[in-house]
């Protein structure tokens, strides 16, 4: 699994599970990717969205925001 960092131009700044920021070019993962979308690497379709890890994850950065803000 991939998490996107950030863009960099031409690049998409990713993280894979070993915590290590790859560069992997826009033009080989899905146009509607954003900055914290997890990616998968798939052999037939190249990279695709895990939609569902995305959701996950984005629901527990919630959760720790709103427990460091209302504490």
């Amino acid at each position: 699994m991939l998490i996107i960092d950030r863009f960099e131009g031409d690049f998409a700044v990713c993280e894979n599970d070993a915590r290590r920021m790859i560069h992997i070019r826009r033009s080989e993962i899905p146009v509607q990717a954003t900055e914290g979308d997890c990616l998968i690497a798939d052999p037939q379709k190249g990279y695709v969205l895990d939609t569902d890890e995305t959701a996950r994850r984005k629901a527990r950065i919630k959760a720790k925001m709103n427990r460091l803000f209302t504490e």
